[in-house]
């Protein structure tokens, strides 16, 4: 029995050693995955026991100064001085018994002081002293005073149990972490104690600091949290865990102990089997003659090429109408190749969240789809605006978002927009993606990537209020167009001390009031006459996925977003003396005279988000913005487009100043202009048209710039033609002093273009 069993075994020996060193092989990478994930289990373990102490060290630290600071207020000095509205004494007294405190202060109820002495008094002090006031308790925050942190207290200063003030301290952010240093760090971890976006306090390896809010433990209700971060778990071999791959190691030893064995197995000669195989067989039957038969191979056919349409994948973004272009399907492909490419740059994770159209679902869940089929983890954060989705890339510190959303196009669209490694894509990179597709260039990874939840409107909304807060109280109303911005974009602005009133702020994708999009004066007339009729001090309106900002005036008066630029470069500059400021080819000559005016350096640049975005980057520029109503902020913020955030920013200029909303915006530089002028471009193709146009165009004593199509200028006046990155019309803008010089120069482009196309229908 033993000998037949061996015979058998023989024609396996030339097969026996490689396939034992592929054993072999395998129980090694096996030990040691299992190995490895055992210590960065012990070391992520040891690391969230850190991160928890630090956590109780930060906490009793805030808790013993809350107590102490109650203490001082409880003195019967302090209550003596209080009684009588003596803040002056009270203060003296708090300090003379609590020799490391910097600053104290008692301030009335109403804290006119406080925003008097706005911006230089600084907005944390204002955010503390708002909060101890609306709960009623001690409340804690760290602040920058003189370029350094502070850890700043405020609590309602009582006389009895009548509040007649509120209190607030200033003590050395030492106070905060000198527990913190005493903590023995783990090997080759991070740790960090953050305040929002900023970090307060770090130690250890700052490669990781990037990734430490997936370790975050908040402190209590203080806002601050601790963060720690170590390096990448090692690769799971075979993705097994750490259990599986010691005993799939195990296995694999056994099997290169029986495949040595079997190779090494003595030949009994005599013994092995020479009869021939069927096939020879059949051929010696056949006779010499006879051709020995071959077996038939048929090659599998080839897998069809995936179709998709290219006409979805635009200049800026991705986007198509449901149900035509893009469905489900079209919208994994389009996760799979994002996914693809983040494998190349080395990035894992993604923020991912939808406007409210009815298809957004849909979408979110074949994008989740093929994203996770790259490897990729998605953490999906719901029905959320674009600008939030951006925020989610720098908060959740992935670097990388995608927001579906149609934007401002009718119901049955919808599409993309893609940030990757903190860039957003567009031209080339945009069309690579389709090229991936359709050449089926996509990475399959052998572990589907993870997906969460995440809800992150709360911390956006404060972020904001905790920058932004209004000099006075204004009444404003929103207009959401029943766009996604409909939720947060009140509540931001409550946040930040405003009254708004809402109209059409319920979210619908179906859009039934009017088009979500702000940049057409048409959309705003509702906006206009709820304003009149509340007498409110402002109209802000949002478009379809929260990017854009549209504002009217209390008299009915669209600010056509040039103008709004003109406000916010001026109040940017004024801390930022000589910065660059972006702004596209469709906005006012006016414009640049006024940011040179202010002391800041203007940049004409090409239409497009994406394209603006890249030239911040590029130039290092504080504020963009486009006459579509996308604003730009890279001084404290983040640099993407925000209508949200831009109207927070406003509303703190016009609250800032001593004239009314209307005067402020009515004093801006303003001349005679047209909105855009969309035409239908012959043949369909913008582009060409506008190329051939450029070479063959003569235009007596203007300027010509061919940055983004042709714009000529002249000294009372300009005008541009483009071709549009999203549709295939040619977008006209004609700007001037007065009357008589738009029409002027509407007629000189007028004749030009019929030059070229005497069939073109021009509205003008």
């Amino acid at each position: 029995m033993k000998d037949s069993i061996r015979q058998q075994l023989i024609p396996l020996r030339p097969a026996m050693r490689p396939l034992a060193i592929l054993c072999a092989l395998l129980a090694l990478w096996l030990g040691w995955s299992g190995v490895a994930q055992f210590r960065d289990g012990d070391r992520r373990s040891d690391l969230e026991t850190t991160r928890d102490s630090g956590v109780r060290l930060v906490h009793q630290a805030l808790l013993q100064q809350q107590k102490r600071f109650g203490e001082a207020l409880a003195l019967p000095e302090v209550q003596n001085a209080l009684s009588t509205s003596d803040f002056a004494s009270a203060s003296k007294v708090i300090s003379a018994g609590w020799p490391n405190v910097s600053v104290v202060h008692v301030f009335p109820t109403d804290l006119e002081a406080v925003y008097a002495a706005l911006p230089k008094g600084g907005y944390g002090r204002l955010a503390v002293l708002e909060s101890a006031m609306v709960e009623n308790k001690v409340r804690t925050w760290v602040i920058r005073d003189l370029g350094k942190p502070r850890l700043a207290l405020a609590a309602p200063a009582k006389a009895g149990d009548r509040v007649v003030g509120v209190a607030y301290i200033q003590l050395p952010f030492t106070e905060l972490t000198s527990g913190l240093d005493t903590i023995g760090m783990v090997g080759d971890t991070y740790l960090g104690l953050r305040q929002g976006e900023v970090t307060l306090w770090e130690r250890g390896e700052q490669d990781y600091a990037d990734g430490a809010e997936r370790l975050a433990a908040a402190v209590a209700e203080s806002g601050l949290r601790v963060v720690a971060a170590t390096s990448q778990p090692p690769t799971r071999a075979l993705g097994l865990g750490a259990v599986a791959s010691l005993i799939g190691a195990v296995i694999f030893a056994f099997l290169v102990y029986v495949t040595w064995r079997i190779w090494r197995m003595p030949v009994d000669v005599e013994a092995i089997d020479v009869s021939p195989t069927l096939l020879e067989a059949v051929a010696n039957d056949a006779g010499d003659a006879a051709e020995t038969p071959t077996l038939e191979i048929r090659e599998q056919p080839k897998a069809k090429p995936v179709l998709i349409d290219s006409s979805i994948f635009r200049a800026y973004d991705i986007r198509g109408v449901v149900g035509s272009t893009l469905d489900r399907n079209v919208a994994e492909l389009i996760g799979h190749a994002v996914g693809s490419l983040m494998q190349e740059k080395d990035l894992r994770d993604i923020v991912v969240g939808r406007d409210g159209r009815l298809s957004g679902p849909e979408m979110v869940e074949g994008l989740v789809a093929g994203l996770r089929k790259a490897g990729i983890n998605v953490v999906d954060i719901g029905m959320a605006p674009t600008p939030v989705i951006y925020f989610g890339a720098y908060h959740l510190r992935t670097g990388c978002c995608i927001s579906v959303t149609g934007s401002h196009n009718p119901p049955d669209y919808n599409g993309f927009k893609i940030v990757i490694g903190g860039e957003t894509l567009y031209g080339e990179a945009i069309t690579d993606l389709h090229a991936r597709v359709a050449e089926s260039r996509l990475h399959v990874a052998t572990q589907l990537g993870s997906l969460s939840e995440s809800d992150i409107s709360a911390d956006y909304v404060q972020r904001i209020a905790s920058d932004v807060q209004l000099g006075r109280r204004l009444k404003v109303v929103v207009d959401a167009g029943n766009g996604v911005a409909g939720e947060i974009g009140p509540r931001v602005l409550e946040a930040i001390g405003a009254e708004v009133e809402e109209l059409y702020c319920e979210i619908d994708g179906t859009f039934p009031n009017h088009h979500p999009d702000p940049s057409e004066p048409h959309n705003l007339q509702d906006l206009i006459k709820m304003v009149q009729r509340l007498d409110a001090d402002l109209g802000i309106a949002f478009d379809g996925d929260g990017d854009r900002l549209g504002v009217v005036t209390r008299d009915g008066e669209n600010i056509y977003a040039d103008r709004l630029l003109m406000l916010f470069a001026a109040d940017v500059l004024e801390r930022n003396p000589g910065a660059m400021i972006v702004y596209d080819v469709k906005c006012t000559g006016r414009l640049s005279s006024h940011i040179l005016r202010h002391g800041g350096s203007p940049l004409m640049w090409k239409t497009g988000h994406s394209l603006i975005k890249a030239k911040m980057r590029e130039t290092g520029a504080e504020l963009a913005g486009e006459m579509s109503g996308h604003f730009f902020f890279a001084e404290r913020w983040y640099g993407f487009d925000d209508g949200i955030y831009a109207a927070a920013r406003l509303l703190e200029i016009l609250a800032t100043a001593p004239e009314l909303p209307d005067d402020v915006l009515h004093a801006l530089p303003k001349g005679v202009s047209t909105p855009e002028i969309k035409v239908p471009a012959p043949g369909g193709d913008p582009h060409a048209f506008v190329e051939q146009f450029r070479e063959g165009a003569f235009f007596e004593g203007g300027r010509q710039s061919t940055i983004d199509g042709l714009r000529v200028d002249w000294p009372d006046g300009w005008g541009l033609v483009r071709a549009s990155n999203t549709t295939p019309v040619l977008v006209l803008r004609f700007d001037a002093d007065n009357a008589e010089a738009l029409a002027r120069i509407q007629a000189v482009f007028r004749e030009r273009l019929l030059q070229q196309k005497p069939d073109l229908e021009l509205p003008f």
